[in-house]
């Protein structure tokens, strides 16, 4: 009887599983028919590149085999890939103009502000750009500000209410649980820790907090006063006295939108300027099928290397504090390695796209970028931002490019250790007992905070962190140690002031750092290969697809809060020693 169960239950597992993989077969197999039909589209005359503002901006595009089950519900913008396609565009006489439909866009300030010259880029191959909403956010008005014509909602929203950073303090929701963070740091304005050892901003992180908003802001103000023709001051005192809950003629009137219209008033503009008929359809087409359309082109073997590094640095893969991308030190290493032995690649171009992490997968990186840098030329190009770790590894290059909007700097080092001795033995009623042969053999046990002793050796390895973090920096920039530290104390600081005290070289995107790495190298003709290659979601079905999947539909979900719960899911995971900037800058 037990082996009849036995084989039952055995079968049952075997039909579900066998369910299992047919039914990812017959996705993999649906997904590679649909993606081929549009590999195989031509781009139509007389077409419009159509970009929906919503969701978020991303770095680089990745796939995910759950993105079809959703279509329209989470929603992403790859910055690589609406660079390339907008380059592209502009060139490519089937693309007539662009339709930019505004909505609420979450993206760091220097992923907006290098998406928004690409688009003035574009215009300046002599094409148009129209912009529609029925809202925007105040990042997805900052791009469609570029448009030649902006139509909004008769009863649309648009938000340009200034900006704003409020962090998440946990301190109280911790001392209810009986846990106290024990806190190791250098830097008067290494802020990473203060959400979880206070309960309001000190004035060294107010104060630095206020200068990159006030500067970020100040860039906005100039750009769209610009593509407006409205004077700055009188378009920063419109994010006073205009919110998004005013009547949608008030736009008009201060001149932030063009034209009141629904939809179909903005298609029959779209028809106009391509002088079609009014029952003639509308071709438009998506970044990807912009980019399908264009040739190969000529291959040529000297190649400049993009390297997509982003997201949180850790030492391994599952040690970062969600689920997202993560740079991992072990893999960064392996792959920069394989560039500095491929003869093919002439330069290196690093694209910077992180808050930091663990200091240990820091250093890594950095000593293998100096063995890369040893053997060819090494361009940093810095994105939403590279701060603490981030810069960290960036700033052994020969040269550093940022946006002006970028975040950057915050040199320091600390660390966190939770003492949950109260919620263990007060609350849960557990008692510790130990038996060591040395003083330093229980160090780190659970059930007591770290005894003097302890707590000066941390101190004194954190210590030692932030002196080899500024010689490294110091090194790179040609700078003395004590002239970094005067500028480093956690301090975050943006590109643009970043460029006023020596810690980039230059202002600039992603194209203008590989121009100098060819530069550098020599080059006159030449490819530009991405790495990492981006792998096609099945390789990673098993490993990726579940978390992301349900990471994505968390983060939906909770929003502005997710970082608490992203953090709280993996404390016990991460590197204790970080270089890395406050948890969420939380801008908006």
């Amino acid at each position: 009887m037990k082996d009849f169960i036995k084989y039952t239950l055995a079968t049952i597992v075997g039909i579900v599983l066998a369910s299992i993989i047919f039914t990812v077969i017959g996705i993999v197999s649906v997904a590679g028919m649909v993606a081929s039909e549009n590999a195989g589209n031509v781009l139509e005359k007389n077409s419009i590149l159509r970009i929906k503002l919503q969701g978020e901006i991303t770095e680089r595009t990745e796939e995910n085999p759950m993105d079809f089950l959703s279509r329209g519900e989470i929603m992403s913008i790859p910055l690589d890939k609406a660079l390339e396609a907008l380059k592209k565009a502009a060139t490519n006489d089937r693309v007539k103009g662009i339709y930019l439909e505004g909505g609420v866009l979450t993206a760091a300030p220097a992923e907006l502000q290098e998406l928004r010259q690409a688009l003035l880029g574009f215009k300046e191959s002599g094409k148009w750009i129209v912009a529609y909403g029925d809202e925007y956010s105040r990042g997805s008005y900052y791009l469609c500000s570029v448009a030649d014509e902006v139509f909004l909602n008769p009863i649309g929203m648009l938000d340009w209410s200034g900006m704003s950073s409020q962090p998440i303090f946990y301190t109280g929701l911790m001392k209810k649980l009986g846990v106290k963070m024990q806190v190791f740091k250098v830097g008067t304005y290494k802020s990473a820790v203060e959400p979880f050892i206070c309960t309001e901003m000190s004035d060294a992180n107010r104060e630095q907090v206020q200068s990159f908003l006030d500067n970020i802001w100040g860039n906005m103000l100039k750009e769209v006063a610009a593509s407006r023709q409205i004077n700055p001051g009188e378009l920063n005192a419109m994010a006073d006295s205009t919110t998004f809950l005013s009547q949608a003629e008030v736009f008009v009137k201060n001149k932030l939108v063009d034209k009141l219209g629904y939809l179909s008033d903005v298609k029959k503009a779209l028809k106009q300027r391509l002088e079609l008929d009014e029952d003639d359809d509308l071709n438009f087409a998506t970044l990807a099928d912009v980019i399908a359309s264009d040739g190969l082109g000529k291959k040529i073997d000297d190649e400049v290397a993009v390297y997509y590094a982003y997201g949180e640095i850790a030492d391994s893969r599952a040690a970062g504090f969600s689920q997202e991308h993560n740079i991992t030190a072990k893999e960064m290493m392996k792959d920069l390695q394989e560039l500095r032995e491929d003869d093919d690649v002439k330069a290196v171009v690093i694209r910077v796209n992180s808050p930091g992490g663990s200091a240990y997968a820091s250093e890594q990186i950095w000593h293998e970028l100096q063995l890369l840098r040893a053997k060819k030329p090494v361009v940093v190009s810095m994105g939403g931002m590279a701060a603490s770790g981030g810069y960290y590894i960036s700033c052994g290059a020969n040269q550093i490019f940022a946006e002006p909007m970028t975040l950057t700097g915050s040199i320091g080092i600390f660390g966190m250790i939770p003492d949950a001795s109260e919620l263990l033995t007060q609350k849960l009623g557990l008692t510790f007992d130990v038996v060591k042969t040395n003083a330093m053999s229980d160090f780190g046990a659970m059930g007591r905070p770290f005894n003097a002793n302890e707590a000066a050796k941390m101190q004194g390895y954190v210590n030692r962190g932030y002196e080899l973090f500024t010689s490294r920096v110091a090194d790179g920039r040609g700078m003395e140690q004590d002239s970094v530290k005067a500028i480093a104390e956690g301090r975050v600081w943006t590109g643009e002031q970043a460029l006023s005290i020596g810690l980039v070289d230059k202002l600039g995107n992603l194209n203008d750092a590989v121009e100098a790495a060819a530069l550098l190298a020599e080059l006159e003709d030449y490819t530009v290969g991405r790495y990492p290659q981006v792998k096609p979601w099945y390789a990673s079905l098993v490993d990726r697809a579940g978390s992301n999947y349900m990471d994505s539909r968390i983060r939906a979900a909770m929003g502005e809060y997710y970082p608490a719960y992203a953090f709280v899911k993996r404390i016990g995971k991460v590197n204790p020693i970080q270089a890395r900037l406050p948890f969420d800058p939380n801008i908006k």
